[in-house]
């Protein structure tokens, strides 16, 4: 005999068991018999718009460019309304982005090759020292930019974006019109057209040096440099002392992910990095102004890529969030949600994501800006 439960247990199993079986026989029958690919009534083909939609790559010869044209001068007008923000106004942010603009010359422009590239004492490397083919600068912007809305820009604004962004970078000059007819003329003058290699080999043509040859890939040579190794890593760029904290603490205007990291300003050169301070509690950290607790709590998560203390960077200044809800009553609970749920419209049209931060560490971040958000 089995108890009541025992019988529900099985009487699920056996159901189960008929369900499975059923669907065997549906999924049998959908199944061609013989020689079919696909399974019948399941999927359809898709139109020639949805391909349309998916299929816009541009490839370095140009396949896949649709029609149109931008000048530099209406690019500026996009840069300004659209990238700035984030990219800075010549294109030499480096404080939420990486620089677009800067280490190329006139004689890169001639030879095709960035001569920075091999200059160990050069600080960065910008976008236009490393690109080798237009298209990818065109492909880039044309799928995902502005970040905050991918694939918005028309086609005639991604051709004058880019175009003002290689006037930028003294690659085109303030006259050219950029299109799908004079792509190949601004190609010849980008600045390390002829500084890709192909040794690689991994280009899957023949037509090349290295294509279909796996022997020349240097990925499968496996030949071990065991010797002239640096003994110490050698810093290739600083700061001098006049300039360290010009414009703030680089620690707190950069990511604390990804390649670039800011150091710290408010420090001398080759002083170790300033401790981490455990969040304290929030009453304590209110008694001491919030600030001990809180800054690392804004390093933590990021929150100083966005935003200075003092200084808008890509959101607002917590000085003037602070200011703007002194004097609301709930303005604690009301900033909470607002960093719980992040959002756009109150300054500006960049939005905040939410955040996934502990409920106490948000609460905790709104008393520090209900406070006056204090150093």
């Amino acid at each position: 005999m089995f108890s009541s439960r025992e019988w529900t247990g099985l009487r699920s199993a056996a159901l189960a068991l008929a369900g499975l079986t059923l669907g065997a026989a549906v999924w049998a029958q959908a199944i061609p018999k013989e020689g079919g690919a696909a399974l019948a009534g399941i999927g359809r083909p898709a139109t020639a718009k949805e391909i349309a939609a998916w299929d816009i790559d541009v490839r370095p010869d140009f396949k896949g460019l649709p029609k149109g044209s931008g000048s530099v001068a209406q690019g500026m007008d996009v840069w300004e309304g659209k990238c700035a923000q984030c990219h800075g106004i010549f294109g030499e942010s480096n404080e939420v982005f990486s620089p677009l603009v800067g280490g190329t010359t006139a004689d890169d422009v001639k030879t095709g090759k960035v001569a920075r590239l091999l200059d160990e004492a050069y600080p960065g490397r910008t976008t236009l020292m490393k690109v080798a083919s237009i298209s990818t600068l065109w492909d880039y912007i044309h799928r995902a930019m502005p970040w905050n809305a991918p694939k918005s820009l028309k086609v005639d604004e991604v051709y004058a974006v880019t175009a003002y962004l290689l006037n930028m970078g003294g690659v085109l000059p303030d006259n050219f019109v950029l299109s799908d007819r004079t792509m190949a003329e601004a190609q010849a003058r980008l600045p390390n057209r002829n500084g890709m290699t192909l040794d690689h080999g991994m280009w899957p043509g023949k037509s090349l040096k290295t294509g279909g040859k796996p022997e020349l890939r240097p990925d499968v040579k496996a030949v071990a440099c065991m010797k002239d190794c640096e003994a110490e890593p050698k810093v290739g760029s600083f700061l001098p002392d006049f300039a360290r904290n010009a414009h703030g603490n680089l620690a707190e205007q950069n990511r604390i992910v990804g390649a670039q990291h800011g150091v710290d300003t408010t420090r001398p050169a080759g002083a170790a990095p300033a401790p981490v301070v455990a969040a304290a509690p929030a009453a304590k950290a209110v008694e001491a102004g919030g600030s001990a607790a809180v800054m690392p709590l804004l390093q933590k998560n990021a929150c100083m890529a966005c935003h200075g203390v003092d200084n808008k960077i890509v959101g607002p200044a917590y000085r003037d969030v602070a200011k703007k809800y002194s004097g609301r009553a709930d303005a604690v609970a009301y900033l909470t949600g607002k960093i719980k749920a992040g959002g756009s419209g109150v300054w500006g049209a960049v939005p905040m994501p939410a955040q996934a931060l502990p409920e106490a560490d948000a609460r905790l971040i709104a008393q520090w800006l209900a406070d006056g958000a204090k150093k």
